[in-house]
């Protein structure tokens, strides 16, 4: 029995539009915001894997009251909006990053998601799914180790059980994994295999392009019999990195650590004499990919930055004009 009467802490394990899912003792409440809530900024709202103080309704909706601090918050471009950021999931400790090893396999969208989730907090782990379809599963494991020495990298195969029981240690009790990638990737079968019974929705891909269909509409957090919890996020093509500078200079640790050693602070990496970048492109220590893609990702997230803080200059000015004539 509930008491009523008291404050509750629980967990958002569902988010549909302004309706939450709330997981508290073994059980799950539909639960609504407080008013107060939409007052603030949209980085305030509860997302999947908040923790929240919540007024518990036995008859109805409850009242989600306040959502605790965060120990991690993965968020990304909105890609249908622009200039806008959404908000996937919080108090992450893992990032499966999966893709298969066929026609989803991509160098780029892997630094792209692992800039997002170290800025967000979380260890990113690429997990290379269906290696049994791969000639050489071990090359593309050295060449996606390349995207950072804070990524960790495993071949998998849900088939006939490659590598699942290296990613076991990831689904200790109290941890959450969250898990990114495109339709078809194979994330649904890998957790079903991993937890040894279908709690995810699989479909299949086509021979066509070797895409699949959305098995997961929206996002929502699922507890296994490990005690682990797993966040699942509908299939990402694509991915973009604004506001996670930081998060980009952690997945190239490599060359932000070249660009300490220029001998200008404000060296653009060009003509400029002591350029330490240069060396290395020279030498063949830094290969040109891995710079340019460097270079693009930090293009994107300095550009997006300037757009936000205009547009929030602007509706703060808007804001203030209105409070004045009302």
């Amino acid at each position: 029995m509930i008491n009523e009467s008291q404050e509750k802490r629980g967990r958002v394990i569902e988010v549909r539009r302004n309706s939450f899912i709330i997981g508290f003792e073994g059980q799950e409440f539909p639960a609504k915001l407080r008013g107060g809530f939409y007052a603030q900024e949209a980085e305030a709202f509860p997302v999947v894997g908040d923790y929240v103080s919540f007024i518990f309704n036995p008859l109805g909706d409850s009242l989600i009251q306040s959502v605790d601090e965060r120990k991690s918050f993965l968020k990304r471009p909105d890609q249908s909006k622009t200039d806008v950021m959404q908000y996937m999931a919080a108090n992450v400790d893992y990032c499966f990053i999966i893709t298969s090893l066929n026609g989803d396999y991509s160098y780029n969208r892997i630094a792209r998601y692992a800039s997002v989730a170290l800025q967000g907090g979380a260890v990113p782990v690429a997990v290379l799914t269906k290696a049994d379809l791969c000639d050489d599963a071990e090359a593309v494991v050295r060449e996606v180790q390349t995207v950072s020495d804070r990524l960790q990298v495993h071949a998998v195969s849900a088939l006939n059980g490659t590598g699942l029981e290296e990613l076991r240690e990831y689904f200790a009790p109290g941890n959450t994994v969250c898990l990114m990638g495109s339709s078809g990737a194979g994330k649904s079968t890998l957790i079903n295999a991993i937890a040894g019974e279908e709690i995810m929705k699989t479909a299949c891909i086509r021979s066509s392009d070797s895409k699949g269909r959305h098995t997961t509409t929206h996002r929502q957090l699922i507890t296994l019999n490990t005690g682990a919890c797993v966040i699942d996020t509908p299939g990402m093509r694509e991915i973009g990195t604004s506001r996670a500078e930081t998060g980009v200079d952690d997945t190239f640790s490599d060359i932000a650590e070249l660009e300490s050693r220029c001998r200008f602070g404000n060296c653009r990496h060009d003509t400029e004499p002591g350029c330490a970048v240069k060396a290395a492109l020279a030498s063949g220590a830094l290969s040109r990919e891995r710079f340019l893609l460097y270079q693009s990702l930090r293009t994107e997230s300095r550009n997006h930055s300037a757009k936000m803080k205009e547009i929030s200059k602007w509706a703060k000015a808007y804001k203030k004009n209105k409070d004045r004539t009302t």
